[in-house]
């Protein structure tokens, strides 16, 4: 049986884009005769509100969208997030990073290549210099005696090179939808796209990328649909899946809901939420026309 979810952030009010992703995985699940889960991803403690969080319920509820029960919430698995963690740690592909923001960008700055020039990852954020990557085990070991705050980052190229060991050869996945380029099919994976990327913090021993991928994993999704946006995060999460033994699901990355000026919606823009739209007078008849659905 197929099992697909939806996984909001209680991080702000869901506005029409996430309207259109829960509506699309939803129906798809329908469509399949397959199980539809709904994830709560709170592991941003410090900016997820129980406010948000009840008014995800609500908003789907109002759209007639309904899920099984329990509802995993991230922030009360942090635990087993860690187990992950240690067996990336055991495997010799993670290491602590110490550097400040300001350190990269000095680095970057004293690197005599200009910073408009840096490669940047998908998401836009400058590649990792590499400033703490191979320091020595002494200064490691002083570094976290005195307490310093610290991001375990993934060695993508040993973690590329040992996931590529584990399979056989070459990590693809399989792309139902397509990107924002066109590519669908069967797909190779392009993590060196990201660098060294962060998956766990001192503080808080996950990040999306973990969580997500562990998540998917224990809870049996065999499909995930998610925005376009999110189709370079792929790459990360199949090497991860790879490395920690998790099965393989397929992915149908779907288009963005965009204003008129071409921009998509986001939280931290503040663009018009469901509740505003329900106060509104709109019906959910009319946000499944606002979304093309």
């Amino acid at each position: 049986m197929q099992v697909l979810r939806f996984a909001p952030s209680p991080n702000g009010w869901l506005h029409l884009g996430h309207a259109y992703s829960a509506l699309f995985a939803h129906e798809m699940a329908k469509r399949l005769g397959g199980r539809f889960l709904l994830r709560i991803e709170d592991i941003d403690v410090g900016r997820c509100r129980p406010e948000y969080e009840q008014a995800i319920y609500e908003d789907l509820h109002w759209l007639g969208i309904d899920w099984e029960e329990p509802v995993r919430r991230q922030s009360e698995h942090f635990a087993e997030y860690e187990r992950h963690l240690k067996r990336l740690r055991d495997m010799g592909l993670v290491y602590p990073c110490f550097a400040t923001r300001k350190e990269i960008q000095d680095a970057i700055a004293q690197s005599g290549i200009a910073a408009r020039n840096w490669p940047t990852d998908p998401d836009g954020a400058p590649l990792y210099p590499g400033i703490y990557k191979d320091i020595p085990r002494t200064t490691l070991n002083r570094l976290m005696w005195e307490g310093r705050t610290y991001a375990w980052r993934l060695d993508m190229e040993k973690a590329k090179q040992e996931a590529e060991r584990i399979h056989g050869g070459p990590i693809t996945f399989a792309e139902e939808g397509e990107s924002t380029r066109g590519d669908r099919g069967v797909l190779p994976v392009e993590p060196e796209l990201f660098g060294d990327v962060v998956i766990a913090r001192k503080d808080v021993p996950t990040s999306y990328h973990l969580s997500v991928t562990v998540d998917d994993a224990l809870q049996g999704v065999t499909l995930v649909t998610r925005g376009q946006d999110l189709f370079p995060a792929t790459y990360i999460h199949r090497i991860l899946q790879v490395l920690l033994g998790f099965p393989e699901p397929r992915y149908h990355h779907h288009g963005l809901i965009r204003d008129e000026t071409g921009r998509r919606l986001s939280k931290s823009a503040r663009d018009m939420g469901l509740r505003e739209l329900r106060a509104a007078g709109k019906t959910p008849a009319d946000i499944r026309r606002m979304v093309g659905l």
